[in-house]
């Protein structure tokens, strides 16, 4: 017998008020919870129940419609290019963002055009749009999005940008921290690992150019080392060491630091003896290595207060200044 491949008619909310025997207005303010209109507890249990069972799952175009407006917050980044620790903190603001009623969607386009990215934001029709690489936005892109309704636009961004509320994220900063700790470690010739993995190199480049930024004021070089996230490029690496000269490693973050420490340590090279080697993330796994890893810690604002923040700018088109994210090293053994 063929099997049937006809679609299915989709629940709607009238087949959840029949099943649980109230009015549609009265699932709506249910599921909806809806300010100002109270359902008796039994009711409420009987449409949730009734919801439940029917797998029902609101129209949020529909509702967006209704409200004039949507509840959608639009994160525009590559998830590989977050990293574990601002990974965690954006799992917090979704957490924060959806006490507040609002859905945050994490948008992973690559556009090299950022009045086209906003255009394929804009589409989306977000409340607010959360660049967390404020660095690719601009003042036309914000426009863009303005006229396309979009009422909130915050972005992490090394510098203001017209448009949008800008929390200050400089990642040549990081760059910069970890260099001037090798330098004071007494380290004159220093790698800094410029991943090959897609997405990063927003990050890398200026966190290369804040080492170069430091080096260039003393008696001291920077070299970028191409890194594949493998074990054939860190030990293609550590086998280079001798040729290198390299005394010392601002690894991009914990992950690649730990992969190239295991490397060096096959080939018989010592760190801290032969080479010093820092990190960024400050991540579990950095302390647990062999030795421990240092690493350049980054101080974030709450994700409750730029939940906070966001709500602000689509409720009053303005909010506080919000303070930025700054680098703090950690010194352990490998450095």
């Amino acid at each position: 017998m063929a099997k049937d491949t006809s679609p299915v008619a989709s629940i709607t909310s009238a087949d959840v008020a029949r099943l649980a025997g109230v009015s549609r207005a009265t699932v709506s303010f249910v599921l909806n919870d809806t300010e100002g209109h109270r359902v008796g507890e039994s009711t409420r249990a009987r449409v949730l129940a009734a919801a439940e069972q029917l797998g029902y799952v609101p129209n949020a175009t529909a509702r967006s419609l209704r409200a004039g407006r949507s509840n959608l917050v639009l994160m525009p980044t590559s998830a590989s290019a977050l990293g574990r620790l601002v990974s965690d903190w954006v799992d917090d603001l979704h957490s924060e963002l959806d006490r507040r009623g609002y859905t945050a969607v994490m948008h992973a386009g690559r556009f090299k055009d950022p009045v086209k990215a906003a255009r394929a934001w804009a589409e989306l029709r977000p409340v607010a749009v959360l660049a967390l690489d404020g660095d690719r936005v601009t003042a036309q892109a914000a426009e863009v999005m303005r006229r396309a309704g979009v009422r909130g636009l915050l972005a992490f961004s090394a510098q203001p940008v017209a448009g949008f509320h800008t929390v200050r994220f400089d990642h040549s900063d990081i760059g910069a921290v970890a260099t001037q700790h090798l330098i004071q470690q007494g380290r004159t010739k220093i790698g800094v690992v410029m991943p090959r993995e897609r997405g990063l190199d927003a990050f890398a480049a200026p966190r290369l150019a804040g080492a170069q930024r430091i080096a260039a004021r003393q008696m001291v070089t920077v070299t970028a080392m191409e890194l594949d996230y493998n074990r054939e490029s860190a030990t293609a690496v550590a086998r280079g060491w001798m040729r290198s000269g390299v005394d010392g490693i601002f690894a991009y973050n914990d992950e690649y630091a730990a992969l190239l420490m295991h490397a060096l340590r096959a080939q018989g090279i010592s760190v801290p003896e032969d080479i010093a080697v820092v990190g960024c993330d400050d991540l579990v796994l950095s302390a647990l290595q062999e030795p421990p890893l240092s690493t350049v810690a980054l101080d974030l604002p709450s994700a409750a207060v730029i939940a906070r923040a966001l709500h602000e700018l689509i409720e009053k088109g303005s909010t506080a200044e919000v303070r930025g994210i700054w680098p703090v090293l950690l010194q352990r053994q490998s450095s």
